[in-house]
């Protein structure tokens, strides 16, 4: 049976290989690619429009349980990334 996973961003389902694991540290929300750091995870598309709504909904806030502003540079590059490779997280 293939993990599946609710993107933040859009609320649809999707296969864990097809999202991006992101997890909080500090205030930073970094990307886990190997989906083995420690702490909540939020699963999200690896594209732009998902990211925007994930922010216009706070939804990593709620979901990582965490308060304040989170710094999402690290996602903006992980996206601009996988756009230029044409990737999307490989491990599972």
């Amino acid at each position: 049976m293939v993990p599946v996973r609710t993107c933040v961003g859009c609320r649809s389902r999707a296969s864990r290989s097809s999202l991006l694991r992101v997890v909080a540290r500090g205030s930073e929300l970094v990307v886990d690619h190997s989906a083995t750091l420690p702490g909540r995870g939020a699963w999200l598309h690896p594209t732009g429009e998902c990211l925007a709504k994930a922010l216009q909904r706070r939804a990593f806030g709620r979901a990582l349980r965490v308060e304040g502003a989170l710094d999402t540079e690290a996602i903006q590059a992980a996206l601009r990334e996988n756009r230029l490779n044409g990737t999307v997280n490989s491990n599972e």
